[in-house]
């Protein structure tokens, strides 16, 4: 008999075995018991396993790093912001997504010095493909207006081009599976100057895991390859509708922007 053949009965054994057959009837069940005796004797024989091997499954965190390792490997070939919009268009993340319609890549004038940086879509923003557009739009809006800019004047984006399940905030996880899309994007528009919209835009860019209060108001700096921006973390307009008294906070933190920019263009 040979080796194959031992094991394959040996499998059948087992099933009843584990079937609740306790007593071998006939010769042909005895010599399966003496093979699997036999077996366990031979010198230098790896253990054989009579149960299925079944494949592991890939985590989470697996599947993060490789979309990541994919992201900057996609986001590093493309060279201009379309070519960047089409890569994310059809990168397989999306799937991660799915209360998503369209893609939200950017508004605003990519050629401005100043980049505003958001968290993820909601409902209206993905209803249009565009970054704040609904009630945070609006008031974004209005904060921009305050201090001399608009939408002409400045470049959006957010850290996610997809909407979140709910409308809820974005995971670390799926931040940073977009991370290098996000890097890529800040370094082909080529800002003078970055705005982190809210914690989670501030904390994925300064590798900071400190709260939005503490971060808010002081300036940093990104560094892209050969490419460095400053960067100021303040309130996202979604905080401020939530909690008005803010509003102070985020003002300060508005003039200290008009400050910045008037000093490069006096440069």
């Amino acid at each position: 008999m040979s080796l194959e053949t031992r094991v394959a009965g040996l499998a059948l054994l087992k099933w009843y075995q584990d079937a609740g057959a306790d007593e071998a009837v006939g010769t042909d069940a005895a010599a399966l018991y003496a093979a699997q005796a036999e077996l366990t004797q031979l010198p230098n024989q790896k253990q054989v396993s009579l149960r299925p091997q079944v494949p592991k499954a890939p985590s989470d965190e697996d599947v993060a790093a490789k979309l990541k390792t994919d992201a900057a490997a996609l986001a590093a070939s493309y060279n201009t912001l379309d070519e960047l919009r089409g890569a994310m268009e059809s990168f397989e993340a999306k799937a991660q997504f799915p209360a998503a319609h369209n893609l939200v890549f950017a508004d605003g004038n990519p050629q401005a010095k100043v980049m505003l940086i958001g968290e993820a879509p909601g409902e209206e923003e993905d209803r249009q493909g565009l970054p704040f557009v609904g009630r945070s739009g609006h008031m974004l809006d209005k904060m921009l207006a305050a201090i001399g800019l608009d939408r002409s004047s400045v470049y959006i984006s957010n850290i996610l081009p997809w909407r979140p399940m709910a409308n809820r905030t974005p995971t670390l996880q799926e931040s940073v599976i977009f991370l290098p899309f996000l890097l890529r994007h800040i370094e082909l528009a080529g800002p003078r100057l970055t705005v982190a919209l809210g914690g989670s835009a501030a904390k994925l860019l300064l590798g900071n895991n400190q709260g939005i209060m503490r971060l808010r108001g002081t300036w940093s700096e990104i560094e892209i390859a050969d490419y460095k921006v400053p960067i100021l973390p303040t309130l996202h307009p979604a905080f401020l509708l939530r909690n008005p008294l803010a509003k102070r906070e985020a003002w300060t933190d508005f003039l200290n922007l008009k400050q910045r920019l008037a000093e490069i263009e006096i440069d």
